[in-house]
């Protein structure tokens, strides 16, 4: 039997991809340890290097067995060619901490993504930025809030940075895409996109803005993923604003990875007697700025983007929507930061529960009612 020589993975690979695909498959392996995969990278002349070498050597460096057989197998370039490929085909981007199109913020935290996949325009990573994060199962205050001040801030030109999550994040999300643009950081790969019900939530933001991901676009939503994502929210942002969170919460996490950035932080005032409002105020006690507007962010921005972005503008005049005499009676029995039951609407209306609830449909199909769980309804902003 004839055994034929296996091309080495320079030979493989030419031009420009080179480099790229050395990354994919580093981070195919590697994506759950970054200073394991800086510690690798750091050990060889060239990222080429890394692939050819006996996993032996890659053992002795702290890698385990699978990882070091998995990181030297000729399968793991090929791995890395389709994810390339499926990226491409799609029409998103990967982009390397190396290239000129990888975001300055990041490059200034300790521990920056080595890749970024995304979907959307990369162009918006580089633009002024505020992370607003809060609890996933929000009051209607804080629910009012979020959205308002995310709407607020991307109507003037910054984006709003989340992390898609049910809540807070994705009630900054859509505030912003009222007015402007908003980015999205996962903590699985784009092709988990989690939570599932927010994949509508997806295809508008990468209209208008960004989601990216430092996992490859297999990658699961696993528990460890989301405090590491946390890093590059905040990493992206000048400041962070925390709106509603309790003591023990990830958004506490996000602000201590702000304060190690040296990133603003800050946090919107709650119900004293929420459990809700527990971390904001514990922020705010702590020395976090307390917001209220846009400008309570804005004012801490350093010059000359604070005096850009707090420049006096005409405001456009906000008409009331057209509706007819039964749903004005009862949109206008709607409040944007408390929650009103269908109960309490028919109780004050007189109309039937049937007629209030057609009604209501037609009212949130137009995007001017929400709808909680219980039958609460909220008016949007």
């Amino acid at each position: 039997m004839r055994c034929e020589k296996r091309p080495s993975p320079r030979e493989l690979l030419t031009g420009d991809s080179e480099k790229l695909l050395f990354r994919v498959g580093l981070n195919l392996v590697l994506s759950d340890s970054l200073s394991l995969g800086q510690k690798v990278v750091s050990h060889f002349a060239s990222l080429g290097d890394i692939f050819s070498t006996p996993p032996e050597k890659l053992i002795a460096l702290g890698l385990d067995e699978e990882r070091a057989r998995a990181l030297t197998s000729p399968a793991i370039l090929d791995r890395a060619r389709r994810v390339v490929d499926w990226m491409a085909k799609r029409g998103y981007f990967v982009i390397a901490r190396e290239d000129a199109a990888y975001p300055r913020a990041l490059l200034e935290i300790f521990d920056p993504p080595e890749l970024i996949y995304g979907a959307g325009d990369v162009s918006v990573l580089s633009e002024p930025a505020v992370a607003i994060v809060g609890a996933r199962r929000p009051s209607a205050y804080g629910r009012a809030v979020a959205e308002r001040l995310a709407k607020d801030l991307a109507s003037r030109g910054i984006v709003v940075v989340s992390g898609m999550a049910t809540g807070i994040d994705s009630l900054a999300h859509w505030g912003a895409l009222a007015e402007g643009r908003t980015v999205a950081v996962l903590g699985s790969g784009l092709a988990h996109l989690y939570p599932r019900e927010n994949k509508g939530l997806f295809r508008r933001i990468i209209e208008r803005g960004a989601v990216i991901s430092e996992f490859p676009p297999e990658m699961p939503p696993l528990g460890f993923h989301f405090p590491l994502r946390n890093r590059i929210i905040s990493g992206l942002a000048l400041a962070v604003v925390v709106v509603e969170a309790a003591k023990r919460s990830g958004s506490l996490i996000t602000a201590r990875l702000a304060l190690e950035q040296g990133r603003e932080v800050m946090a919107v005032p709650g119900n004293v007697t929420s459990e809700l409002s527990r971390g904001c105020h514990w922020l705010i006690q702590s020395g976090a700025k307390l917001v209220e507007t846009w400008e309570d962010v804005v004012e801490e921005f350093s010059s000359p983007l604070r005096e850009r972005f707090l420049c006096p503008r005409v405001e456009e005049k906000k008409d009331m929507p057209t509706l007819r005499p039964e749903e004005r009676m009862i949109y206008e029995r709607l409040k944007t930061d408390e929650l009103t039951h269908i109960d309490d609407l028919a109780e004050r209306t007189g109309a039937s529960i049937s007629e209030i609830l057609a009604i209501l449909l037609e009212l949130e199909l137009r995007g001017l009612v929400h709808q909680v769980p219980g039958k609460y309804f909220q008016r949007s902003l």
